[in-house]
């Protein structure tokens, strides 16, 4: 399974209420789900909401902390990491994120601040690779995207795997990291099929 817990952007654009719940558990397939820590899993990760968003989440309970212009949820989702929501002034407006935090390290939300706003101020639009494949598994809906397990023909652990459909209708699974570049064009929206690439920071 991957287990990076490097800072990541995983959607394109502005979620809706109804993608922002989705995606406050984007792994909720993986094999053995409630056996292991999965802290590594959704820590880093990060998307943008709406201002209407940011606020029914700050009403829902009371806040674990409030720093400044950022929040921490108090339930946590597994082990110490917990959703922190952040209202960041990225060239003149203020903007509103969610990003999930793992509180054991006194630096990440720090760190998930600094790379938003460095990742939201680039100059040109553009995605990495990465950032495109985290967009299709957040935006597939879950009967099209899982977790390779057991019953597998080749059985590749705690890997993702999407469906392809072809033009007569019928349909396949791949691995999500397998994709090439025509499948990932097919399976984005049409207004960022011709993004240019970026380097990975």
């Amino acid at each position: 399974m991957n287990t990076s817990s490097q800072i990541r952007k995983v959607y394109q654009g502005t979620s809706d209420r109804h993608q922002m719940f989705r995606m406050f558990d984007r792994h909720a397939q993986r094999p053995h789900r409630f056996e292991s820590n999965a802290s590594a899993l959704y820590a880093g990760e990060w998307f943008e909401i709406a201002e209407r968003e940011h606020d029914y989440m700050f009403e829902i309970l009371p806040p674990l902390w409030i720093r400044g212009s950022m929040f921490a949820m108090r339930e946590f989702l597994t082990g110490s990491v917990t959703s922190v929501f952040f209202a960041l002034r990225i060239d003149g407006v203020i903007r509103f994120f969610h990003g999930y935090c793992d509180l054991s390290d006194g630096g990440s939300v720090e760190a998930m601040r600094l790379a938003i706003i460095e990742r939201e101020t680039r100059p040109v639009r553009a995605m990495t690779r990465d950032e495109r494949l985290e967009h299709i598994w957040s935006a597939t809906a879950d009967a099209y995207r899982g977790y390779s397990d057991e019953t597998a023909p080749q059985y590749l652990p705690g890997r993702r795997l999407i469906t392809l459909f072809s033009a007569s209708g019928s349909s396949r699974l791949k691995l999500l990291d397998d994709l090439t570049d025509e499948e990932i064009a097919s399976k984005l929206p049409v207004q960022l099929r011709h993004l240019p690439d970026a380097l990975a920071a």
